[in-house]
């Protein structure tokens, strides 16, 4: 036996799978509220002791872990036009786990920079123009965060012919900067693995010790990556399988129902399945994901009653408009709470269906009608995942709810939004343990094992 214990420090729970790499098997799971007040190390021995009591007492190989807790790796992306290198630096940021808390496109202002600082972002992207490129940008932006009273590291993957200048003038300033290759080097290429490579090395260099997680990384491995990046993983895994002769799932989508946010992870080119389709904006990764703070179970709760009305998600529930307010309050104030009777469990459901439909539709692309002389033709915008063949569900909700196919099935078309390039006719699958942030940890140090596990994780439904 060779066990592993494989922990995710969540933002409400913390998560513990036991796995052992010789059989490969899982050998328990277990999990606790996550205290993040108490510090986390009070809450990883309260999930340690329940692990205990399903697998005896085991003498842990590696312990490897991943974290969101404490609001997870808050970042802020800074770049020249918004479509272009602002949105290259979300994409970059997003994909290496970070939570992306706020834009900023052109020259900052100063109530720019007074907002930016109320944020406390962990890291700030600081992105501008092409290589060769406008120059002012870049530099402007630069000089104002130098004078400000900013803290958090700041990573600059900006125009080449004036980062050095700028990298200079934030270290002369005192602030902790690294440069990077561009993010946006031309306008239609993305080079953004150079930036989620360092915001991986910062996240671990410097977040842990400010997320309260440097105690109880004493008895760990390591904390090897935010939570997103390790469900990104994981995900990547699946689809790609091994690589020697064992197929995956080939392309994907995995909806991420939290508490705070949802999370979208697509593993496909998105390229156009159609005649007479022309692709426009920024060209899309293969590995994306995309993150809405509005739309949560809990904390995020209120983003959804906001965005749908009270009256839409109590005609959905067939509950009364007050108790829809009332429970989605309770959620914001409780993120612990349960759903204990049966109208809480159609409001629990109506809310999670409403993140996963709102979340997709943000996620995927969407097809534009135009006409030129030869007739009709069509612009594409983002990706197209019509003919995308797996949706996987995970998140507490997935795993607790009876209804997880009505739940699922906000990733599919909607007449009322034909533009919207969503999965048509896909299969569904169910993380039912809640396992692809902790096998994540291993899927790129023990690929066979990692595949095995999440294949036989997921359920069809």
């Amino acid at each position: 036996m060779r066990p592993y214990l494989l922990i995710d420090f969540g933002s409400t729970y913390t998560k513990l799978t036991a796995v052992d790499l010789d059989q490969p098997t899982i050998l328990g799971t277990a999990s606790a509220w996550t205290t993040v007040a108490a510090g986390l190390q009070l809450g990883y021995e309260n999930a340690l002791h329940q692990l205990a009591k399903l697998t005896g007492p085991l003498t842990y190989e590696a312990r490897l872990a991943c974290s969101s807790a404490a609001g997870g790796l808050r970042m802020v992306a800074i770049g020249l036009v918004p479509e272009l290198t602002v949105e290259a630096a979300k994409r970059a940021a997003l994909g290496a786990g970070a939570r992306v808390v706020g834009t900023y496109g052109f020259e900052l202002t100063t109530a720019d920079l007074d907002e930016l600082l109320t944020l406390k972002p962990d890291l700030v992207l600081l992105a501008g123009g092409t290589d060769g490129g406008n120059k002012t940008v870049l530099r402007h932006n630069g000089q104002l965060l130098a004078g400000s009273s900013l803290t958090a590291p700041v990573i600059l993957a900006g125009n080449k012919t004036v980062a050095s200048e700028v990298e200079a003038t934030l270290k002369q300033a005192g602030k902790i900067c690294y440069r990077v290759p561009n993010v946006l080097p031309e306008l239609d290429r993305l080079h953004i693995e150079p930036v989620q490579t360092k915001i991986r090395e910062v996240f671990l260099t410097r977040i842990i010790q400010a997320k309260g997680l440097a105690v109880v990384e004493k008895e760990l491995d390591g904390i090897l990556m935010p939570t997103p990046a390790a469900v990104l993983t994981a995900a990547q895994r699946l689809a790609t399988g091994l690589g020697n002769g064992k197929p995956g799932f080939g392309d994907l989508l995995l909806v991420d129902v939290g508490g705070a946010t949802t999370d979208v992870h697509s593993i496909a080119e998105g390229l156009p399945t159609q005649p007479q389709v022309f692709t426009q904006g920024l060209p899309e990764p293969k590995v994306k994901r995309t993150v809405e703070g509005d739309l949560g179970m809990r904390s995020g709760a209120m983003g959804l009653l906001e965005h749908f009305t009270p009256e839409v998600i109590a005609g959905l529930a067939s509950l009364p408009v007050e108790k829809v307010v009332a429970g989605v309050q309770g959620r914001t104030n409780d993120p612990h709470l349960l759903p204990d009777s049966l109208d809480e469990r159609r409001l629990e459901t109506t809310l999670a269906y409403l993140a996963v439909k709102e979340a997709t539709e943000r996620h995927v692309g969407k097809i534009h009608r135009f006409y030129t002389p030869q007739g009709v033709c069509y612009l594409q915008e983002g990706k197209d995942l019509t003919t995308l063949e797996t949706v996987i569900g995970t998140g507490g909700v997935l795993v607790h709810s009876p209804a997880i196919t009505r739940i699922l099935s906000g990733v599919l078309p909607t007449p009322d939004r034909p533009e919207l390039l969503k999965p048509h006719q896909p299969r569904c699958y169910v993380d039912e343990r809640y396992l692809f942030s902790t096998l994540g940890l291993i899927a790129d140090q023990w690929p066979e094992v990692s595949f095995y596990l999440l294949e036989k994780a997921l359920r069809q439904v």
